[in-house]
Formats: C-alpha cells, structure tokens, sequence
C-alpha cells in the first residue's frame, strides 16, 4: 500500500491523513459531519516506520505524534502472502499531561488519487461506483452498485470553491446485529479505468463507513463506535491507550471481481484455523420448514435415520430441546434438557446421532436469559445489559453482559456440559434479540458495549481453545451479524431465515461478496409434497456454499430421496474446490426480484492438501454455474470473462434427471446463452476449458 510520510505533515494515502481522531476540546478544521479533517489528525507527524513478520503475515507499523493533544498513534497494516489486502487497526496513547476524552477514532482514512488537473482518473468522483449492501430479517445481502454521482455525491465544482466538500455518503450498523439492517463491507470501483477497492469492518457490534469528495479526489474513512453514531465515549487518561476494530480493506487494479477475490483470499487467512476448514462436513438441521422449534424422540430418530441414509454428516437439533412446552421463547437460559421432549433422556437422541456416525450438534442463544428463567435470579444483577440501573429488556430475554465473571462461568458451565457429558461437537449459536445502543456500567453506553463485544469474542476464543473440534455455526435470526470479527472465530455462517425457498436465491448468490462460499450455509429444505423441479430448485440453493439441509426427509418416497443423496454426493465431490474458489456474478450483482439468477465459483488451483480420505474433483480451471429460473423469459445469457478466448465444455452436475437446459457459448464474447425449462427451475453446472485452450 502506497503510503506518503511527508516531514512536515501526516502519514497520508492519496492526501487523506491515515488517521483521524475526534476529541473534546479538538474538532475539526473544516466543519462538517465529516470524519475527516481533524485537528488532530492534521497535526500528526510520522516518528517511526517499522516493518515485522508474524508467521505469514507482513506487517507495518507506523507510529506518529501530535504536540497539541499529546496523543501519539500506531497505524498497524497487516498483509498475507499475496499482499493483495490488509487488516488494519490503529491504536491511540496518551502521552500528555491531561486526559483527553476521545469521540471518534478511524481504524484507517485513505484517498484515492485523482489527476493533478481534475481529469477522470482512478479516484475521480467521476469514475466511481459505490457497492453497498442492505440487508433485513429475511432479506439479507441486497447489494447494489451505483455511480457516486447518481444522486450521491453531487459534482459542487469544489475547484472554484478550493475547499473540500462537506456532504458524504455513510452507512452505520448500530446495537449488536452487525449486518442487521446494512453491510459492514463495500467497496468502490472505478468503471473507465477498472480498478477497485473493496473493505469490510471487521467488529460484532457498532461501526461507520464513509464516502466523500475532496479537492483531491474521493476519500474513504472506517471506524467503530463513534460518540455522533452510538453514544461512544472513552476517556483516556495520561499514559492509557485504545485500539480501534480491525478493519480490512483490498485493491486490485483488474476491476471488481480481482478485488473481491483478493478479499476472499484475505479472508481465509484471517480465519482461526480449525479442523472443519478442511472436512466441510454436510449438516442436517431440523428446524427450518421441518420441525420449527418442537423436536422430540419421536420426531427425531426417524429424521435421523433419514439425514444418515442421505449422506448428512453433522444432525443439528434446533430451538426447542430444553423446555417442555411450546412457549419456550422467554424461558431460555439454564440450557437443561426437557424430559417431557425425550422421556428417555436427550442422551438417547445423541447416542442415535452417533451410532449412525453423524456429528451431534444442539442450538443455543448463549448470550440471553429470558424473562421466565430460573437464570434470571440465579446471576447477579451486574451480569446484564443495563441503562440507569436496569436491565435491559428486549423481546422476552434479558442480555448477558460478558464483561462480568459470573456470566462468562454460567456460559462456560453449559458448554462444557453439554460438550463433555452429552458429546455434543456442533453448536449453532443463534441471537435473536439487540439490545440498542449499549450499557452504562462503567462509561459510555457505547464503550460499555465495545467491551461487552470484545469480552464476547473473547469467550469464543476460550471455548475452542479448550473444544478445538467443536464446530460453531454463527446465526442471529439468520444473517443479522455475518461479520468477520465473528467469521475469523467460527465455521459456519447461517444465511437467513428465509423458509419460502422461491426467495432464498437472491440472497445465497449475494453471500460470497461478503462471506466465504465454504461458511455460506443457505438453506436446502426439499419436502415430500415438491415437485422432482421445485426440490432440485431448493437443492441448488444450497449447494455453492456450505450445503445446510432440513426437510422431511423421512416422509419421501424413494425417487425423492434418491434425488438428495445426489445432491449431497455432488457437494462432497465438489466442497474442497468451493473452499478454495473465488465468486463472480455472471448476470451482476443480484437484484431480489430478479426472473434469472447466478453465481459462478472459480477454482483454478489444483493443488490443496485434503485429508486422505477425502472426496474431491482435482480438474484445474474448472467453474461451478449455479442457475436459477423464477420467471421471465425462457432464455437468458451470462458473461464469464475470465473465459474469453477459450473453448469450454460444460456439464450438468445436478439434477441430471430432469430435463436438460440447452446452452450455447461464444468465446470471443465471453457469453453463455442457457434456454432453461418451466420457472422456479435450477440447474448446477460445471465448466472447464477444453484441450487447446489457452
């Protein structure tokens, strides 16, 4: 990353001091809502440039200093072996006399550079196109990509003025659902030159992106919990320091998908390593559209049987387990198993799980304690979430406060209970509830709740340090805190909640811009009442990710089990590719209401180490097509740039027992033009380049 050290002013990218900080009593010097153009970062000057290695990672760090506030920084840039994408975190100390109380902290500004003489060049507003994502409870992963002068960043002729502007475009995540409502991630791509950066803010709670125009070009700042966003506030008193979030950020100059698949590169190597990066097993879950939060012996064992027959290699027992009536929702929190449910015991559901060689996996909400629960008088008032006093109420449930002892050992209690007595190895760790803008136990609302997220992450760190096989499924009401403060940690991500399976494409093709295709997991819930197209249809759904199952599959018949066997055995034939691959989106970036629908995984590396007994398609260069009919026309084309110029074979994966879809390719157009059956139809194709092919 090309970073200015001028002598006399601040460590700049492209003319944007890398660090900004808001204090009292030091604001900025051309007022606006801006976080950029502080005093304090202006008065920064660099004191150290240093260089270290941490294993695979290079690192950078530069140190500065500014005498007015008496705060000193160090801008840590951290770099994998491609060198392609940084995380970066920026840590402030008090080195003067006085506190200083702190109101907002970049992790990292940049600029984008723009021709001395205002010509459209690689950071010209002019140029550049704003991806941002919305998301919502059903409806996770809307991306869009639009020109910052469409309506966003208005062209002011700020060169006549000779002042930066003061407007921006900002999206800010609030409470705890971190992706709840907009995506901590995006990116900007400029269309006449195609070179891109793309980000990401790497934090399980608050945060802020923005985007604006300077004199110089546009300018990018990301940060956490700020004091204008989130009632964020920390005093640091001489000699305190303060780090802000990680964030990450990549460039590539080849234009939107090399950036994005150096985000996905960057992204596999901040991960924790673990066990199932390497095994992806298939999960069986048996919530959605199946049992709903009401399993019992009954119930399970035949499922069981039935996900075992199917090739599932994990059985997940959702919500529901741990009381004895269906108003469970505000009693949760002792995580005791019902005895009503399993009158022989929960032990006996486990013992079917693993005679049958499946993983035992249980659902859990650690983090509340319902209204109802025997917890709620059992744990010391200071063990929650409060505001003046009281604890905070949301839904049902009270919020555990992570920083506090007592509720860090009643967690670590239930996990190791069920871990070491009841052999569970899967935990999907779901959280239904936000409690807002935080706590005001020991400081600011939003401190108290920046250290709660840390004292959270931190407890993750702890469990699988003492269950390094326990594998973690990330899920809050669906996809409502997909970040990678969270994702570095645990292997799956649950994509939504979405159970009308006509809607779930849109935002399984939307989730590799933000999560790695081997933790996507969306939803596969096949039923005996679907026709052999709607069943394939919800099938594909789930197999460009991590394949997530549910369904009635023990009311089948044999045709419709036989059909999810082979999309299981496709998915295991094909998961260590995906674990390596990068996305692209041959029809763009997906709309929700779109008739067709794509995404195409490149592997292009045929070299992974796997275990021995693993299944795997060693082809070099080979693309998996996911395909998706809703409607519309009955044919539609697709671009697939990087195979330009080549011949191709393409081939049907699953189902090959419905009709085939007729396809044409034009090389030097780089087209695929499909014909495709009735709607609501999907198809999985593999593409390779062909002997003679460049």
């Amino acid at each position: 990353m090309d970073i200015d050290l001028p002598p006399d002013g601040p460590a700049a990218i492209a003319g944007q001091p890398i660090v900004e900080i808001l204090a009292a009593g030091f604001g900025r010097v051309h007022v606006s809502q801006r976080n950029v153009r502080t005093a304090i970062g202006q008065g920064m000057r660099v004191t150290a440039d240093t260089e270290t290695r941490d294993g695979a990672w290079h690192e950078r760090h530069i140190d500065q200093h500014d005498e007015a506030s008496g705060l000193s920084t160090r801008v840590s840039f951290r770099s994998a072996e491609a060198g392609e994408a940084w995380q970066v975190r920026t840590t402030v100390t008090n080195d003067g006399a006085e506190p200083i109380l702190l109101l907002a902290v970049t992790s990292l500004a940049l600029g984008l550079a723009q021709d001395p003489l205002g010509a459209p060049g690689p950071g010209s507003v002019d140029a550049l196109d704003l991806v941002s994502g919305h998301s919502e409870w059903l409806g996770e992963g809307r991306w869009t990509r639009r020109p910052l002068r469409d309506g966003l960043v208005p062209d002011l002729n700020l060169r006549l003025h000779g002042q930066d502007g003061r407007g921006l475009v900002a999206q800010v995540g609030t409470g705890t659902w971190s992706t709840g409502s907009r995506s901590p991630a995006g990116g900007l791509v400029d269309r006449r030159g195609g070179g891109a950066w793309l980000w990401q803010i790497e934090h399980n709670g608050p945060w802020r992106w923005e985007v604006g125009e300077r004199l110089g070009g546009a300018y990018l700042a990301l940060l956490g919990p700020t004091d204008l966003d989130h009632q964020w506030q920390q005093l640091l008193r001489p000699g305190e320091s303060f780090s802000t979030v990680p964030v990450s950020i990549a460039w590539s100059p080849d234009g939107f998908d090399a950036a994005v698949a150096a985000m996905t590169g960057h992204r596999r190597a901040l991960r924790r390593p673990h066990p199932d990066r390497e095994t992806l097993p298939v999960i069986f879950n048996d919530y959605m559209n199946t049992l709903m939060g009401d399993p019992t012996t009954a119930k399970l064992l035949p499922l069981i049987d039935a996900a075992a027959d199917a090739g599932a290699e994990v059985f997940c027992v959702d919500a529901g387990w741990y009381d004895d009536d269906d108003a469970w929702w505000d009693s949760v929190g002792e995580w005791q198993p019902s005895q009503t449910r399993f009158p022989r015991g929960l032990e006996e559901v486990i013992a079917r799980i693993r005679q049958r060689g499946l993983v035992a996996g249980l659902w859990l909400e650690p983090e509340v304690i319902g209204v109802r629960s025997p917890m709620q008088d059992k744990l010391p008032p200071a063990a929650f979430l409060q505001r003046g006093g009281v604890r905070l109420v949301e839904h049902g449930r009270y919020h555990l406060d992570l920083r506090h002892p007592a509720a860090v050992a009643h967690l670590d209690e239930v996990v190791d209970r069920l871990v070491e007595q009841l052999g569970v190895g899967y935990l999907k760790l779901d959280y239904n509830i936000d409690p807002g803008a935080g706590t005001d136990v020991d400081g600011s609302v939003g401190a108290g709740l920046l250290g709660h997220n840390r004292a959270h992450l931190d407890w993750l760190d702890r469990v699988l340090d003492r269950h390094p096989g326990l594998i973690l499924e990330n899920c809050a009401s669906g996809g409502m805190r997909a970040d990678y403060a969270l994702l570095a940690r645990m292997q799956v991500q649950s994509t939504s909640d979405q159970q009308d399976w006509r809607r779930y494409p849109p935002i399984a093709v939307s989730a590799p811009l933000s999560i790695l295709p081997e933790q996507a997991a969306s939803w596969a819930y096949p039923q005996p009442e679907m026709t052999a197209e709607e069943a394939a249809f919800t099938l594909v759904t789930g197999l460009l990710g991590r394949l997530y199952l549910s369904g009635r599959l023990d009311g089948m018949s044999s045709p419709q089990r036989q059909r999810v066997r082979d999309a299981v055995a496709i998915y295991r034939k094909i998961r260590h590719d995906l674990a390596r691959s990068t996305p692209s989106w041959p029809h763009g970036l997906p709309g929700w209401d779109d008739t067709w629908l794509s995404l195409a995984l490149r592997a292009d590396d045929a070299e992974r180490s796997t275990p021995p007994d693993a299944e795997r398609n060693t082809s070099a260069g080979v693309t998996y097509l996911a395909l998706w009919r809703r409607g519309g026309a009955a044919t539609t084309t697709l671009r697939l740039d990087h195979l330009r110029g080549r011949p191709i074979a393409v081939d049907v994966l699953f189902p090959r027992d419905l009709p085939a879809w007729t396809h044409e390719w034009d090389p030097a157009g780089a087209t695929l033009t499909v014909t495709g059956g009735q709607p609501y139809a999907a198809r999985l194709f593999r593409i390779t380049p062909t002997e003679g092919s460049r």
